[in-house]
């Protein structure tokens, strides 16, 4: 029980002590000592460097000193009137100046950044203009192939029109063909006919004409 009273008294002046704690800046003048206690008589701890920030843990009116910490973490008593409220001129005038360099330095990059990117958009827009150039082209030719598609797809229209002409006509040749034959045919019969009946014609004349001629001599010898 008594540990953890004191454990917490501990933590009570811990936090006290932390927000009592303000920063202060050492004079940019000269460098001030370190001290372990308020007075000149005191030990010096360490020489504290001009414009060094410094936590202030306690300040003590009567003898003009205040218990500050180093960023290091030491602790001990420094003249008060050699702090001050905010970094020193020379403080804030390298501090300014490295903000300073530090926007040069941005801003440098910045514009390289702004070129980098102009010069992306510029080569985006030259890329562009060389895909509209590409499409375009490839437009022109998709026309052309469709135009000769047309062309072919009419042509094998045409073709296909021209050979069923053709087949017609070689089916018409054919019949005229056939009839031509059996033209020829029935021509050959009739006069193979007409030739038969003419030796046939011939025969009988030949043999009724003899008849004829001697039946008119024999009335001729009875007379």
């Amino acid at each position: 029980m008594r540990m953890f009273v004191r454990i917490s008294l501990l933590c009570v002046l811990f936090a006290a002590s932390a927000a009592f704690a303000a920063p202060a800046w050492v004079t940019d003048q000269f460098e001030i000592t370190l001290r372990s206690g308020p007075s000149t008589s005191n030990a010096i701890q360490l020489m504290i460097d001009s414009g060094l920030r410094l936590e202030v843990l306690e300040r003590d009116a009567e003898s003009g000193y205040s218990r500050v910490r180093t960023p290091g973490g030491t602790e001990g008593w420094v003249l008060s009137r050699y702090l001050m409220s905010e970094p020193s001129a020379r403080e804030q005038l390298e501090k300014l100046t490295s903000q300073l360099t530090s926007a040069t330095s941005r801003g440098s990059s910045l514009d390289a950044q702004m070129k980098a990117v102009k010069a992306e958009y510029d080569s985006a827009n030259k890329q562009i203009a060389k895909l509209e150039r590409e499409k375009a082209a490839v437009e022109k030719e998709l026309a052309e192939i469709k135009r000769t598609a047309a062309n072919v797809l009419a042509i094998n229209e045409q073709n296909k029109s021209l050979m069923d002409q053709l087949a017609a006509a070689q089916i018409r040749g054919d019949t005229l063909e056939q009839e031509n034959r059996s033209l020829s045919s029935q021509a050959t019969r009739y006069w193979f006919m007409a030739g038969a009946l003419v030796l046939l014609v011939g025969v009988v004349l030949g043999i009724w004409l003899p008849r004829i001629r001697w039946q008119r001599r024999s009335r001729y010898d009875r007379f």
